[in-house]
């Protein structure tokens, strides 16, 4: 649905996104993970139509990207990482005002309140919101026309645990209803739990790209770690494909003298860490 082939962009003469290709199929999520300034917004707003002078071609659904007109518009959500709402209009007058913006269909203002727990704060206005509630707001803003692809810029920003994994929960369901979702993202947990693919982005290059857990599976050194006591607690390591050689474990096993168990394996972080020396973090 979306090919990019080739893309080279730059906002001076020195060069910045360059030779970027990439593909993402109806009803998947692609993450752009990088740190700040890896060229990830950039990337989004050549995506979206707000950088239009760029090298390379991007077609979406067989139609070149310079090709479409404000009809593309009607086709796609934005969630930008900072909330572009009206600060004096309440949670449903900003809704029904970019509600207003499109001609077909919307979906249920208060159907969208309730999903991201705002039921009881349609009449607020958002002046008087905190961070995490325009966060909210500003997601559902982007599905008020049902689109068929989102780009979500940092969408779970600013969010308590228990609300960034409710919009998880949010976006795997608009993937489950078959919508295409580009998000970028510096946060490794996001991209591993939603992504089926993931790209990792630095200095304006590609580095990486494929699927979280075949880029985790193919960095290896899986480890168990194992801890017993033994004049006081001791914690050992092996590798998980050399668990049946490793003596001691065995024997703990069948002893019952373990204290815990548990599997680690290279992190999206790490493996960023190692190809860039920076952290996405």
């Amino acid at each position: 649905m979306i090919t990019v082939k080739n893309v080279n962009f730059s906002y001076t003469k020195q060069p910045f996104l360059q030779d970027i290709t990439f593909s993402v199929q109806k009803g998947e999520i692609f993450g752009f993970l990088g740190p700040s300034g890896a060229g990830k917004s950039t990337l989004q707003k050549i995506l979206i139509g707000l950088i239009s002078n760029y090298e390379g071609e991007i077609w979406i659904d067989g139609m070149e990207r310079r090709e479409y007109d404000n009809q593309f518009y009607e086709r796609i959500g934005v969630d930008f990482e900072f909330p572009t709402l009206y600060e004096k209009f309440s949670a449903k007058q900003n809704l029904n005002f970019f509600g207003s913006l499109y001609q077909g269909p919307l979906r249920r203002i208060d159907e969208l309140l309730e999903s991201v727990g705002l039921q009881n704060e349609g009449s607020k206005r958002v002046s008087d919101f905190s961070k995490g509630m325009k966060t909210r707001l500003n997601f559902i803003r982007s599905l008020i026309h049902d689109p068929d692809i989102l780009f979500l810029d940092e969408p779970t920003s600013g969010l308590d645990p228990v609300n960034s994994q409710k919009m998880k929960e949010l976006i795997l369901a608009e993937k489950a209803k078959g919508k295409l979702i580009l998000l970028t993202t510096h946060n490794m947990y996001d991209a591993t739990e939603l992504c089926d693919q993931v790209a990792f982005i630095s200095e304006g290059r590609i580095l990486a790209l494929d699927s979280p857990h075949h880029l985790i599976m193919a960095a290896g050194a899986a480890k168990i770690r194992y801890s017993y006591l033994e004049k006081g607690e001791s914690v050992q390591e092996c590798l998980l494909k050399a668990t049946s050689e490793d003596r001691l474990l065995q024997q703990l096993i069948q002893e019952n003298r373990l204290l815990s168990i548990h599997s680690s394996e290279p992190t999206l972080n790490d493996l960023f860490i190692e190809l860039t020396g920076r952290s996405l973090e």
